[in-house]
């Protein structure tokens, strides 16, 4: 069902056949992110990502976007910190298409002039756009806050000074530098057979050469594990609300701990059921959105909380927390609460997994993180096997209020004083 194959580049092909499935999902995965920028270089890889839809020595922009929309077919990008995702799905019978469409856009984009300036004011709005949301700016915020100087703290679109001042060279040098056969893994799921799937990624990546030249200064730099900051980071904007994230280090993609870590941030915020919904929004109404988050990344992961409130409510709702904090640090959790959050966990995995998108971006991750093959038994089994114990002890090494750091984005001028949350760090 299964399925791994390394072409003779280096790039690594994985799929899980679907049979039952008419559909098929593509995606080609490059292991470079924002993380890997130098500081002037903020926002390139996500720029990239942009323009490789924007036209090919074969197709232009519209001829890429036309041919997927005539089969009613998907074809999309993302960029995180550690990843950049090219991908598409289609039905089965379309599949030839999708991978002439990728491996097209992949190898042969141009990387006209005139689209990057089209493309360069699409996403000057999509940051205006960032920072107009404040429930998700201040997670970009926290981010700087928490990261301190290091790579992986910058907001993945780059900002406006760096956006602008991208030229084509700039691309070009970056695109050659990052995008190495032994970065790229060639993911799919759904209903096809792997072999065919390699042979046609082989006629078409497999020439691809990799002269693995020496790293640009921006990539060793993102490579260093960064450190972590700790304190209070008031951010002023004028605004209703205050909207707050509150964060600690949490464990890296593939710490043996991420299981009790996935319990522990489920029991915490992770629903209508959890900790914080129930004491913050239910019996207090002192917050209409409250909710635990957390990042895991190679080498390092962080465990935040979010909570949108009032000036008046923001001290109080942090001290909330860090009560819940306390009471879970402190054994404060009952087996009924345990075996809810558990059986919430795996069946949330396994109903997200019924697509062949996610099931493409699962197999995708589990190479790049862990180089092999995680079954869905596998992380049922391990879930099932947290115990309290273990939550208690992960909740123990994490939950120290000295080292937690605390972001506010709202209007702070009507007296709010920010020293009044120094009592709770």
């Amino acid at each position: 069902m299964f399925a791994k194959t390394t072409l003779d580049n280096g790039i690594r092909v994985v799929s899980r056949e679907m049979a039952d499935h008419r559909s098929v999902s593509l995606g080609i995965w490059v292991e470079n992110g924002s993380r890997h920028e130098s500081a002037p270089q903020n926002g390139i890889s996500h720029f990239i990502e942009h323009l490789l839809f924007k036209g090919t020595e074969r197709r232009t922009a519209a001829q890429i976007a036309e041919q997927m929309d005539a089969v009613g077919g998907v074809l999309n990008a993302f960029t995180s910190k550690e990843q950049t995702c090219y991908y598409a799905k289609v039905l089965d019978e379309d599949l030839p298409l999708a991978i002439d469409l990728l491996s097209d856009i992949f190898l042969h984009s141009q990387f006209d002039a005139e689209e990057i300036e089209r493309e360069r004011s699409v996403i000057l709005q999509e940051i205006s756009q960032a920072e107009d949301t404040p429930d998700d700016y201040v997670h970009d915020l926290f981010s700087v806050d928490f990261f301190k100087d290091h790579p992986i703290a910058r907001p993945i679109c780059g900002r406006q000074e760096t956006v602008n001042s991208f030229q084509r060279a700039d691309f070009v040098d970056f695109f050659k530098t990052r995008y190495r056969p032994r970065r790229v893994v060639v993911s799919a799921a759904g209903n096809f057979r792997h072999d065919d799937l390699v042979r046609e990624m082989a006629a078409r990546l497999g020439s691809v050469g990799d002269s693995d030249p020496s790293l640009a200064t921006a990539a060793l730099e993102g490579e260093r594990t960064p450190e972590m900051a700790s304190g209070v980071f008031p951010h002023s904007k004028d605004l209703e609300q205050v909207h707050l994230c509150l964060g600690m280090a949490g464990v890296a993609q593939s710490d043996p701990r991420r299981y009790p870590a996935y319990v522990l941030n489920t029991l915490l915020g992770g629903g209508m059921s959890s900790r914080l919904f129930q004491e913050i929004r239910e019996k207090r109404g002192k917050a209409y959105s409250v909710y635990s988050f957390s990042s895991a990344y190679k080498d390092v992961g962080y465990l935040g909380v979010y909570a949108g409130t009032s000036v008046e409510s923001a001290e109080e709702v942090v001290d909330l927390v860090v009560k819940e904090l306390k009471k879970m640090a402190g054994g404060e959790i009952t087996d009924q609460e345990l075996t809810r959050t558990r059986g919430q966990l795996v069946g949330s995995m396994m109903l997200g997994l019924e697509s062949t998108d996610s099931w493409m971006s699962h197999i995708a991750r589990n190479e790049i993180y862990y180089g092999k093959a995680v079954t869905t038994e596998e992380i049922c089994q391990r879930i099932r096997a947290v115990t309290r114990d273990d939550v208690v002890q992960l909740a123990d090494s994490l939950f120290h209020p000295d080292a937690m750091t605390l972001t506010l984005l709202g209007d702070f001028k009507d007296g709010f004083k920010i020293s009044s949350l120094n009592s709770t760090h």
